[in-house]
């Protein structure tokens, strides 16, 4: 199966949506192997054929195709409001894979690397946590959707060409251990907009001494939204 068929070949229906002709912020539960291209596509759609009218709709921060939970999308006017969405903290949860690694950090591309774990302890991953606490560099990964010469930097990845990408600061406001049962590492982190929970997975293996890629995503939280409000999508 090629990488767009994966990604795209994903048949959902949207329920009644609560939009305003004026203007609307909408809240969704993204499901798994939908991309953020493609639900906000699906909103257009539905305004299109429901309600007779052509509006303008984009989405407050993107969320990878394997991950899943809370994406803000906005209708009309609201539109405008999008950078303030996306400059909200945002909350998720989730499961490292430690020992092995992926050239995506996840599990878009196949295991290409193996790592010891019988060194890690548990006390080593609760401590570990502190080295991401607070403003830290980090480096995308080059399976995002960072624009580089006006493309995006997963385009390049996908066709095997190297591309060199800058680290930003992000921060880590909180970062938990919810649950450790190796090689699986279950999480809740707090961060800022533009953090990469993909790289940190990657970095969070190398301070092990080891390796590690991300085997589930979810986007519990932006700002005061909240993926138990979302509109559930079939």
């Amino acid at each position: 199966m090629t990488k767009k068929k994966f990604f795209h070949d994903l048949k959902f229906d949207l329920p009644p949506l609560p939009i305003d002709p004026e203007g609307s912020v909408l809240i969704f539960d993204k499901p798994y192997r939908c991309t953020s291209f493609h639900l906000v596509s699906k909103v257009k759609r539905w305004i299109k054929e429901e309600m007779k009218m052509k509006m303008k709709v984009g989405h407050a921060g993107t969320l990878d195709p394997l991950a899943t939970g809370l994406m803000i999308v906005c209708v009309g006017p609201y539109t405008k409001k999008i950078d303030q969405y996306q400059g909200m903290d945002k909350e998720y949860t989730g499961t490292f894979h430690l020992g092995t690694t992926t050239p995506s950090f996840d599990l878009e591309t196949e295991i290409d690397a193996q790592y010891p774990i019988d060194h890690i302890t548990e006390e080593m991953i609760r401590n570990v946590t502190q080295c991401f606490m607070g403003e830290i560099n980090q480096m995308p990964p080059v399976f995002s959707a960072v624009r580089i010469d006006g493309k995006r930097a997963y385009e390049y990845a996908r066709k095997g060409e190297d591309v060199e990408i800058k680290s930003k600061k992000i921060t880590i406001c909180e970062f938990e251990i919810t649950r450790i049962a190796l090689p699986e590492v279950d999480f809740k982190i707090v961060c800022s907009k533009g953090t990469y929970i993909r790289s940190l997975t990657r970095d969070f293996g190398l301070e092990l001494g080891s390796g590690a890629h991300l085997t589930a995503l979810r986007r519990i939280r932006i700002g005061e939204f909240r993926v138990e409000e979302a509109i559930k999508v079939e």
